[in-house]
């Protein structure tokens, strides 16, 4: 039986990546800091939180990581933890560059001195890229530009992870996804808070939903979909970079009338730009080739950007209904 270690567990990607593996006969464990914030809903959501097996940990804290690598002895270690909300890089940058830039260090290390056997996959992000007009189509071998302190920090990450790889010789892997979403997005990501209005407007607890650039532009696909593709790389004999995405653009004001017309209503009547949501440095443009990640991996997404926004949308007026039950 294969072993592995995923940081995030308790995000979306890692819920679903726990529940893909268990699927193929492994046995999960999870790195769980112990904070206010921490949740196991996702878990819970996907009916494996008694299938996995959490272990006490911090990306912060390396000796928490090393006794982590130490308990679990995993084949595969999968770093999908980080402070990985954009907005919120601006408001606290030391703290994702601490979480996000510095966590994978630490993972690195925690897997050079425990077992350099161990195969590192390293959650990379369209944000590396930024704004390069000049580059419309993003692949591996597009220029990065962050445009955000999380952008930076994930650079950082991505780039000691190649590092390690040809300096001491660990299976590091590194997947550039693109934006992916799901049921279990959280709610302040762009969007689940589109799919959460729409909901909560057509049962009538929400009157408006205030966003920033509705004209930007990212690539969607879906979050079960994007967790096959990082299996996929550490199944492979050398290590790698893959891009993952769908290789369509879509404007966030397109992915809100893909929302508010699932519930019957016309978007512009709802919408409200509010400044407060504009970021300092905007990235306008995302969109992934994923070519190599076809050829090299046979991998490519399954859903499509109308399958999966419904699907949202219908998750959150589940929810919504529920909250509107137990409030009675």
């Amino acid at each position: 039986m294969k072993k592995a270690i995923i940081t995030g567990i308790t995000g979306q990607d890692g819920a679903y990546l726990a529940k893909l593996l268990l699927g193929k006969g492994y046995e999960v464990y999870g790195l769980l800091a112990r904070r206010a914030t921490a949740t196991t809903w996702r878990l819970e959501y996907l009916e494996i939180l008694d299938k996995v097996k959490l272990i006490e940990g911090d990306l912060a804290d390396i000796t928490s990581i090393i006794r982590a690598v130490e308990e679990a002895q995993p084949d595969e270690f999968y770093n999908l933890g980080a402070q990985s909300f954009v907005g919120t890089s601006w408001r606290q940058p030391q703290l994702t560059a601490q979480a996000t830039g510095i966590g994978a260090l630490n993972c690195l290390e925690a897997i050079r001195i425990v077992n350099p056997k161990i195969k590192f996959y390293q959650a990379s992000t369209s944000e590396m890229f930024g704004g390069i007009p000049e580059y419309p189509i993003q692949s591996e071998s597009t220029p990065f530009h962050p445009r955000s302190p999380y952008g930076v920090a994930k650079l950082y990450a991505h780039w000691i992870t190649i590092n390690y790889r040809e300096s001491f010789d660990i299976f590091g892997c590194c997947g550039i996804l693109f934006n992916h979403e799901s049921p279990l997005r959280g709610i302040e990501f762009v969007t689940r808070k589109v799919t959460d209005a729409a909901a909560r407007i057509k049962l009538g607890v929400q009157k408006e939903l205030r966003l920033g650039n509705i004209d930007a532009k990212r690539d969607w696909g879906f979050a079960g979909d994007y967790v096959k593709a990082m299996y996929l790389m550490m199944q492979q004999e050398k290590p790698d970079v893959y891009v993952v995405a769908t290789g369509r653009t879509t404007t966030v004001r397109d992915m809100c009338k893909i929302a508010f017309d699932r519930v019957g209503l016309n978007y512009e009547n709802y919408i409200v730009i509010d400044p407060e949501f504009y970021r300092p440095a905007e990235v306008d443009l995302l969109l992934g080739d994923p070519t190599k990640a076809k050829e090299k991996l046979d991998w490519q997404a399954e859903t499509s950007l109308e399958e999966l926004i419904n699907m949202m949308v219908d998750a959150d007026i589940k929810r919504v209904e529920n909250e509107m039950r137990r409030a009675k």
